[in-house]
This record gives structure tokens, sequence and C-alpha cells, in this order.
């Protein structure tokens, strides 16, 4: 489609066609043909390969290299992890395209080629780049495996959920009472106080013993060893300084010589009593060699890239060698030279590790029933009428005031750039998200935070001035109506998720499915 921007490049693309096919093989994962016809899932009824999932995983690159923030963060909105994302991704973009379907939603041309042009990945000065443009479809597309059509296919699946959430939304309203309780609830100026548990305070009370220690360690003995330790060897195939400048095709041509020497050397391994270091000697390649390292500490060499290590603890000494991987303008071809199995710890080995986990235990328990009583106490001396300092008293923790706010308050940020942020109340964003139902005089229940925990108490909402909600009220509804269509969406989406009987498997190497 987008094609029709560049009239004059048939050659040009020849070129990056045939690339295309060698490349999809150099740069995924390199167990993709040992789990090539396991299940990831099922969905409607039918069985989603590994390879799709993969696939998947990779146009959500290439989606956040485009810029596409939006439309991953309604596409991912519930991940906690990359890999959640990845499979959340993969199973909503499945039903995003058979909801479509279903009902008759198609991205016209026009339109695809608008949002391609308008991809933060394209901009210049002026608007959309052609050059930005090309170079981004000779350089990275060939590597991920892709072509400018994905980019295409990325900017109609944004088309289609842009009219699913507009068909969706459009029954959601604003009731007048409604706008008007939440934007002073918004706008109103809140008085709170809130009274701090610190965890240095309740662990230097929290004695373990012997016993304690004895018991946790038979308990969990099997979960206490020390960390596997690996050591490799490895080959890497780069651009010299001089070939780092190149761009467009030429950058290309220079690459895929580089992938194509990566890859003779990879097959060269494949030969029956093959030798790393002979076959590097062949190449007339220096083979560098790490320590042991474990997965929390990588050996320097590879602690520059993040594949590197998780790649290196995938080897086997049945399979001792990675297929070559990109890493930037290099290829890499690792070796696994040794493993140091993790080994069962001692009681007198473990003890550190289980005094530090024993108090973090009893310092959560310890926090969370102090809290649960202060909360308490305050709440029955409030509700006996006692002041907000006094009831504090009682409860036998001192009472701090954060400095006014509302809740449409943005958080703390940069004014200045050569000036620090102003200071904004320690939790103070948690304790917003807490108090936004609450009403004067009541209080939260215990809050866990970084540093212990808070208990809030509302002591006093200030109503805006009327004018202000009559000269705001279109712009507030607004960005109210918009929350509430979001809010609609996803119970949407969760409903289809549950109609298409969604099960998920855990796929080999699902964290790294996008190579």
């Amino acid at each position: 489609m987008i094609n029709i921007l560049r009239k004059n490049q048939k050659a040009l693309w020849i070129v990056i066609a045939f690339l295309c096919v060698p490349f999809v093989f150099y740069f995924s994962n390199s167990n993709i043909g040992a789990i090539g016809n396991d299940r990831f899932g099922t969905i409607y009824g039918r069985s989603v390969p590994v390879l799709e999932f993969q696939r998947n995983a990779r146009l959500f690159n290439l989606a956040r290299d485009l810029g596409m923030f939006t439309f991953l963060q309604d596409m991912v909105a519930g991940a906690d992890s990359q890999e959640e994302a990845y499979s959340d991704f993969t199973w909503n973009r499945l039903i995003l395209r058979h909801e479509a379907d279903r009902l008759g939603i198609k991205a016209p041309p026009q339109e695809v080629v608008k949002v391609v042009k308008g991809l933060r990945a394209f901009q210049g000065q002026n608007g959309f780049d052609i050059a930005r443009y090309n170079e981004f479809t000779q350089t990275a597309l060939p590597a991920m495996g892709f072509t400018d059509a994905q980019i295409e296919e990325l900017a109609a699946d944004q088309l289609t959920l842009e009219r699913l959430k507009e068909l969706i939304g459009t029954g959601v309203q604003i009731p007048e009472a409604e706008s008007k309780d939440n934007y002073e609830r918004a706008h109103g100026r809140l008085d709170v106080g809130v009274v701090r548990l610190r965890t240095e305070d309740v662990a230097k009370d929290i004695n373990i013993t012997e016993e304690d220690v004895s018991k946790y360690y038979e308990g969990r003995k099997a979960e206490l060893n020390t960390e596997e330790k690996r050591q490799v060897s490895f080959v890497s195939f780069g651009l010299s300084e001089e070939q780092k400048k190149l761009a467009g095709k030429e950058r290309v041509e220079v690459l895929q010589k580089l992938a194509d020497r990566a890859n003779d050397f990879s097959q060269a391994l494949l030969e029956p009593g093959a030798d790393f270091n002979q076959v590097a000697a062949k190449f007339e390649l220096p083979v560098q060699a790490t320590g042991n390292f474990t997965k929390i500490a990588p050996d320097p060499l590879l602690s520059l890239n993040p594949q590197l290590t998780p790649a290196a603890f995938r080897l086997t000494p049945q399979d001792p060698n990675t297929d070559p991987m990109q890493v930037t303008d290099s290829f890499y071809v690792l070796h696994l030279n040794g493993v140091e199995a993790a080994q069962p710890l001692t009681l007198d080995e473990a003890r550190p590790q289980i005094m530090t986990a024993l108090k973090e235990q009893r310092s959560r328990e310890f926090l969370a029933t102090a809290g649960a009583t202060v909360a308490q106490k305050l709440r029955e001396s409030l509700k006996s009428g006692a002041p907000l300092e006094a009831a504090a008293q009682q409860a036998g923790y001192p009472l701090e005031k954060i400095p006014p706010f509302t809740l449409s308050d943005p958080p703390a940020r940069r004014m200045e750039a050569d000036k620090p942020p102003q200071p904004e109340a320690p939790d103070l964003q948690m304790v917003k998200g807490k108090i936004s139902e609450m009403n004067p005089g009541e209080v939260s229940e215990f809050l866990p935070t970084e540093s212990g925990g808070v208990v809030a108490i509302l002591e006093k909402r200030d109503q805006p001035a009327p004018e202000g909600y009559a000269a705001g009220k279109d712009s507030f509804n607004s960005r109210f109506l918009q929350n509430k269509q979001e809010i609609a969406f996803h119970e949407w989406l969760r409903e289809r998720r549950r109609d298409a009987g969604v099960k998920a498997q855990t796929a080999p190497g699902a964290a790294n499915a996008a190579g």
C-alpha cells in the first residue's frame, strides 16, 4: 500500500524481499525448530501454535519501535511483565480481528496510508519523512523477518481498534448529576492527614530464634540452593567503524554478508565432531571466553546486551551452540563450555538468606497487624468526637498533615531543566487513589508502602467554586467520557476473551519469543 510513496524503487525492493527470507531464520529464537509444532494455547476452539505467538511478539516489538504506544496500551493494558504483554497482545489481536470480521469492519486503504504516514518513527521536521521511512523499512524490518506489509497490517489493526472502541463507546453517557459529582471530587481541595508506620521501627523489635531458622530451613530445603553457574565461549561478527556509517541499500548488503558468514559458521558447527575453537580458527575468528557467571550476575562480556545471558542458560551439553543472534550491528554465536549445577545449601550456608526472609516476612505481618490496629483506634476515637491530632496520639503515632491538594493536581514535575521537581508528600499518589471515594471523617485501611505503610484520614473536602464547573464542564466531561469509554472497551474485551475460550499454555522460551 505504502509503495505508492516510492514509485521508483522497484529494484531495491526486490533485494529487500529476497533478504527477508533468510533473516526470518537468522533472527528468530534459536529453539523455534524444536517447538514449532507446540501449542501456545487455544481460542475459538482452534490451536494457536507457538510460531504464531512468536510472530505476534515480533509485531508487538515492531509496534513499539514505530511509536504506536496508545495502540499497545489498549492491547495490553493489564500486563505486568513483558511475557504477559506478548501473551495479551497475541490473544487480544486475534479477538480484534475475529470481531472485526463478524461486524464487517475493514480499514480503508487510504486511511491505512494516513496512519502509516503519521507514525512517530517516520516524522521529520516537516511531518512525514520518506527518507526515515525508507531507512526503517530497509534496515529494521528485514532483521525482524518483516516487510512494509507488516507496518500496514499494524496500521489496519489500529484503525480497527479505534472503530470498535467507537462502536462500544456509543452507548456510554454521563448524567449531569454524575458529571457534577465527579468534577467536585476531582477539583475539591482536600485536607488529609496520615499516620505513617516505618519498617525499620518494627524490624528492630523482631527476634528470630534458632528454632525459627531450623523450621524455615526444613520446610524450604528444596528451594535453598546455590545459583547455577555457567561458562561460555563466543565469537562475534560485527561491522567495522567505516561500515557503521553506511545507510540504506549499502548497509543492508553488508549486514546480509555478516548474516551469511554467521550462518556458515553455525552450519560448520553442525558437522560431526566439530570443535567450536577449531571452527573459529578456520574462520579466523577470535574466541572470547567468560568466567563462571549466574543469571543474576552475568559475566561482564555478556552484560552489555540482555539477550546473551538468557541464551547462554538455554544451552545444554547435547545442544551447546546458539544459532546466530543479532545484537545491534553484530551477530553472536555462543558455545557452552561448562555448567556448575546448583547445590543444596547447608543450614549454616542458608542462615543469612533465611534470616533476611524471616525478618521481611515478620515485618510485613507486624506492619499489617499494627496498621489495622491503628486504623481501628482512629475510627473509634474520631467517632467519639476526639480531634484528629488527639485521635492519632491515642493510636500511639504522630499525625502527619499533607499540604492541601486536589485529586486533579498532576504529580510533581521538573518545572525547569536545571532545578529538581517540586517536593511531594511521600506516597501521595497512593493516598490519592485511596481517598478519592472517601468522605470527610473516614479512615482508610492500612496501605502498605515501600518504606512501611500509612493510614490516611480525610479531614475535610472543600467544594470548588460553582463557576469553575460551568467554565470547565465541557473539557472535564470530554475526559471523563473518554475514561468511561476506555473502561467499557476493556470490559467488552474481557467478555470477548471469555467467550472465545482462551486457554493459554506456557510456551517454551516465551519470554524470548520475539528473538
